[in-house]
């Protein structure tokens, strides 16, 4: 009877086991239901997503069958002012999660694919690959275009004129060191026009073979950004030579080839030299930023945010009241002036022009009209550009 009386017992006390082991059992398949659910809903969207895709690209195809047989080139299909309107709006409707500016990097890419629906626009640039002037052109045009890296700034111009190029890409200045000079000048005898602006955030990377900053004998990067960063090699490499060389990608490429050779350039760089990150960020202001210019052979039409580029003289610089002649149209016409640079004319010593940034479209009021007063007061004037003023 006790045999009995236990096995009923183990029995029993058995069945409380099983009953606590039973929601366990039914909550994993409820969970995985409701996963299930949502990735259907995900399959269901991206489906939707697919054919709104095709279906603009279809409308892309259209509109660039339509422009050849007005006889236009691949260059005639960019409109710079319309993709800027496409851009704002999406910026204006998102409502998140994603951030605006992975929203415009979509809607950049969607465009660009959709463009080279004909055939890719080929886009010049300060090279080699891996350099900062690349990861503007991909910003600025998508990955759906062909790339040209040249070794000079005055190739770019060239390549852009000569026609081999749709467009070229650029630097004009950076926020912590200044102007790029070259750039201004190739505009003293350039036809081309500057069609858009791109402001690309520079991170600086401390890169190379070696594990760490014991083993670095010298440091190469272009003369910018070894000035960029200048306070963090003072603090952390002080002795350390550093040596100027024509590029970031240069100096990956001595990184990779020669012991004891750090380098400092941007992750795409890293990346296509197959080098380590030993410190990244090395930049001294933690804004850092290039802005860079699209040129190419003609003027385009107004985006609703702009930006106009001036190429003026008043002759005898010396004389009193020079640049206030120059400067007084755009006061008088409440024009914003947000930049003003002068250079050597080459003409005679003491020569000088003025490189003048302003907001709005040149042929546009009140722009129009102060421009017209301008020309007056001006020995050399020259409209480099209006443009769309860079989105994010």
């Amino acid at each position: 009877m006790k045999r009995t009386s236990k096995a009923a017992s183990s029995k029993g006390s058995s069945k409380p086991k099983k009953a606590s082991a039973a929601p366990a059992a039914t909550s994993a398949p409820k969970a995985s239901v409701e996963l299930s659910s949502i990735r259907e809903r995900i399959d269901g969207i991206d489906q939707r997503i697919h054919d709104l895709l095709n279906e603009r690209a279809r409308f892309a195809q259209q509109v660039g069958e339509s422009k050849r047989g007005e006889g236009m080139s691949t260059a005639d299909f960019y409109k710079p002012e319309r993709e800027a309107q496409v851009l704002r709006n999406a910026i204006e409707r998102n409502k998140g999660p994603l951030r605006n500016d992975e929203i415009v990097r979509l809607f950049r890419e969607i465009m660009s694919a959709c463009l080279a629906q004909q055939e890719p626009l080929k886009i010049a640039f300060l090279g080699p690959e891996g350099t900062f002037s690349q990861q503007a052109v991909l910003k600025h045009f998508g990955h759906s275009v062909r790339a040209l890296p040249l070794p000079a700034i005055s190739e770019v111009f060239e390549e852009v004129q000569a026609g081999h190029a749709d467009f070229g890409v650029v630097p004009i200045e950076n926020s912590t060191e200044g102007t790029v000079n070259h750039t201004l000048d190739m505009f003293l005898n350039s036809p081309l026009k500057i069609c858009g602006e791109i402001e690309l955030r520079i991170r600086q990377h401390l890169m190379g073979r070696m594990k760490g900053l014991q083993k670095i004998a010298r440091v190469c990067s272009h003369p910018q950004s070894l000035a960029q960063c200048r306070q963090w090699l003072d603090e952390h490499l002080p002795n350390i030579e550093r040596v100027p060389v024509s590029s970031n990608a240069e100096a990956a490429r001595r990184a990779r080839d020669e012991d004891g050779t750090a380098a400092i350039a941007g992750e795409a760089a890293a990346e296509v030299y197959n080098l380590g990150v030993i410190v990244p960020e090395i930049e001294d202001t933690a804004d850092n930023t290039t802005r860079f210019l699209v040129v190419g052979r003609k003027l385009f039409s107004a985006s609703g945010q702009d930006k106009t580029t001036l190429l003026v003289s008043a002759g005898d610089t010396q004389s009193p009241g020079a640049l206030h002649r120059l400067l007084g149209p755009l006061a008088a016409n409440d024009i914003t002036m947000t930049r003003i640079e002068s250079r050597p004319s080459r003409k005679r010593k003491w020569d000088y022009v003025f490189f003048i940034d302003v907001i709005g479209h040149a042929e546009q009021p009140p722009l129009s009209t102060a421009l017209e007063e301008l020309r007056k007061a001006s020995t050399l004037f020259r409209v480099l550009g209006s443009y769309p003023a860079a989105v994010l």
